[in-house]
C-alpha cells in the first residue's frame, strides 16, 4: 500500500498537522523525512526497512550514510536529510547545557552530562571543573579510548583544575556496553585521583559511569570516597 492509497487524514505528514509530532511513531516521523517512495515501496515501507535494518530507534544515532543507502528506494539526497536531522537533533540536546550551572549531586551531574556520550562506541572520559559554589566552570575531554593507567595520567586531569582555577573535579567516563559496574581499573584510577586530589587541594568528589539510560557513581556508592 502507498502513502497516497491511505485516506488523506491518516497519512503522516497531515498526521502530523493534525495532532503533532509527539504522536506520531518512529516509523510516520522517518517516513515524513524520507518523503516519498518508489514503485513498489511507500515511504512508510522504507521508513520501517530503515528501523528494521539498524534494530530500532535507538541505533538510529549509530547508522552511517553508506547504511542508510543500502536500502533501496533511499538515495544520496534522501540519506544525506535523514544523517543531517539526526546531527541537528543531538545538537539541539546538546544546547540545553548551560554554562555555570550549579549541581549538586550526581543526578543531576548525570543528568547534565549524559548527552555527551550519545552513540558513542568506545570509552571517553571528561571531567568537570567546579568553583566553591559547586557551579561548573569547565568541562573537558580528557581522553578518548579504554581507560586504563597507561593512557590517563593524573597530571592532564589537575593540570586543567589549575588553568581554571577549580575548587573540586567530578570525572565521567561511559561503557559503551551499557553496564555501569566499575572495572578494576576504574577503581584503580579512581582512587589514585582522590588521594593526588587530597594532597594537592582539589578534590575529586567523585567518578560517575555512564551506561544505558542509568550512571554509577563511586560518591554514592561509597566506593574509594570512604578513604
Amino acid at each position: 500500500m502507498h502513502v497516497k492509497d491511505i485516506l488523506k487524514e491518516e497519512r503522516p505528514r497531515e498526521r502530523f498537522l493534525r495532532v503533532g509530532a509527539d504522536n506520531l511513531t518512529n516509523q510516520e516521523l522517518l517516513a515524513i523525512l524520507i518523503k516519498t517512495g518508489t514503485k513498489e515501496l511507500s515511504s512508510m515501507d522504507l521508513a520501517l526497512t530503515l528501523l528494521n535494518q539498524v534494530g530500532g530507534i535507538g541505533n538510529l544515532k549509530n547508522t552511517s550514510v553508506s547504511q542508510i543507502v543500502s536500502i533501496k528506494g533511499i538515495g544520496i539526497v534522501k540519506a544525506t536529510e535523514i544523517m543531517c536531522a539526526i546531527e541537528l537533533g543531538k545538537r539541539i540536546y546538546c544546547s540545553t547545557f548551560k554554562h555555570r550551572d550549579k549541581l549538586m549531586n550526581a543526578k543531576e551531574i548525570y543528568e547534565n552530562s549524559k548527552y555527551l556520550f550519545i552513540g558513542k562506541m568506545q570509552e571517553e572520559f571528561y571531567c568537570l571543573y567546579f568553583n566553591n559554589k559547586q557551579e561548573l566552570i569547565e568541562r573537558k575531554l580528557l581522553f578518548m579510548g579504554t581507560i586504563n593507567r597507561s593512557v590517563v595520567h593524573p597530571r592532564e586531569v589537575f593540570k586543567e583544575a589549575y588553568i581554571s582555577s577549580a575548587a573540586s573535579i567530578v570525572c565521567i567516563h561511559n561503557h559503551p556496553s551499557g553496564d555501569t559496574k566499575p572495572s578494576r581499573e576504574d577503581v584503580i584510577f579512581t582512587k589514585s585521583l582522590v588521594e593526588i586530589g587530597k594532597v594537592s587541594g582539589i578534590p575529586v568528589i567523585d567518578h560517575i559511569i555512564v551506561g544505558d539510560n542509568s550512571y554509577y557513581s563511586f560518591y554514592e556508592s561509597n566506593n574509594v570516597f570512604n578513604l
